[in-house]
This record gives C-alpha cells, sequence and structure tokens, in this order.
C-alpha cells in the first residue's frame, strides 16, 4: 500500500470538503489502485487528506491524470497559502487497518529517529484490543527520511479520550509507547472531530 498526505490551512472548511467529496464521487472510481480516503478539518483550520492508494505506481499514475490536474487546480485555491504533500512508500496496518465507521480520527505525525522504522512498535493487538476497546484501527505510512503519517480510528472521540486514561493502568504497553514515543522529533496530534471517509 502507498499513502499520500495533502494538508494546509484552509477558512472555508466546508468548501474543501465539497472538493474531495467531489473527488471521490467523480474521479475515484476511475483512478486505477485508489482504496480509500480519511479528511477532516481539525479546530484551528488545519485541513488533512490520508489517501491510500494499492502501490506507488497507481498514485504516481493518477497524479498524471489530465482531469486530476483539473481537480487540483480548483482545490489549491481553496488552501490558504502553501499546502504540504507527503509521500509514504512504507506503510503498515494495526489492528485491522482504518475503518468508515470511525467516529473521530487522530493523524499523528512526526520523524522516527529510531533504529528501526516507524512502522516498527510491537505492541501486542490482543492486549491493546482488551485495553481500547476505542480503536478500530489505524495505518501508518513513512519515508526514507522517517518522517511519518500514523492515523488512528476511533469510535467516538469521548470514547478515546477515557481509552487514554485506561492504557495507563498497563504499564508495559505504556512503556512500549513511550519508548516509541521518545524516538519521535517534531510530535504533532491532528485531532479530525467530524472525520469523513471513503472506500473504493
Amino acid at each position: 500500500m502507498f499513502i499520500q498526505v495533502i494538508q494546509g490551512k484552509v477558512s472555508d472548511a466546508d468548501a474543501v470538503r465539497v472538493r474531495f467529496t467531489d473527488w471521490v464521487r467523480i474521479l475515484g472510481p476511475s483512478a486505477e489502485g485508489w482504496l480509500g480516503s480519511t479528511e477532516g478539518v481539525t479546530e484551528d483550520g488545519e485541513y488533512v487528506a490520508v489517501v491510500r492508494f494499492r502501490d506507488e505506481d497507481s498514485a504516481r499514475r493518477n497524479s498524471a491524470r489530465s482531469e486530476q490536474g483539473e481537480w487540483w487546480a480548483e482545490t489549491e485555491s481553496l488552501f490558504d497559502g502553501d499546502v504540504q504533500f507527503h509521500d509514504y512508500p512504507h506503510t503498515t496496518l494495526w489492528m485491522g487497518g482504518g475503518s468508515d465507521d470511525a467516529g473521530f480520527v487522530q493523524v499523528i505525525q512526526g520523524i522516527y529517529t529510531g533504529d528501526a522504522s516507524p512502522g516498527d512498535m510491537d505492541l501486542d493487538e490482543a492486549r491493546m484490543s482488551e485495553l481500547r476497546r476505542d480503536v478500530i484501527g489505524g495505518t501508518i505510512g513513512w519515508d526514507d527520511d522517517g518522517h511519518f503519517t500514523q492515523t488512528v480510528y476511533f469510535t467516538s472521540e469521548e470514547a478515546a479520550r477515557e481509552g487514554e486514561r485506561a492504557l495507563a493502568s498497563d504499564p508495559g504497553i505504556s512503556a512500549q509507547m513511550n519508548e516509541w514515543v521518545a524516538h519521535v522529533e517534531g510530535l504533532r496530534y491532528l485531532d479530525l472531530g467530524e472525520p469523513r471517509m471513503a472506500s473504493a
């Protein structure tokens, strides 16, 4: 799988949502290798779209389509300033991957400086599932420089906050996660309170 992330500040989040909804409806069906998308806006107006493709070649072919270029030319004008693109050739799913049923999504970004890759956090998924029934899957993508985007899907924001407290009760899992975070520079949490998901 290949993940592309598009993000930037917006003043009119609804207008950008419409454009991405149009992409899913009009361009998505003919986008070879498109698997799905998760998008939303943070409280401080940062728009984030996490787009999943079968592989990098599929993503490149989509970007080269004339209709894609026309769509982006109009969409880009809705952002306030520069738009960031992150391409992740290395990806993994955990706890089953993402879910279109999520009521809350948290996007975590940073640069991983550990010896392993960002996707090598070896959590006990069975124990995590027991402790964090609010978590219904996640993905992580990273590039060769260690920059990563992790997308975590929750049943709801309220359940996610309760789950954070429950996690603290398990010192083993907490220690694993803290060790991973200790190797991250520029850690950012982007909360999408009203996420929109679509799958091919």
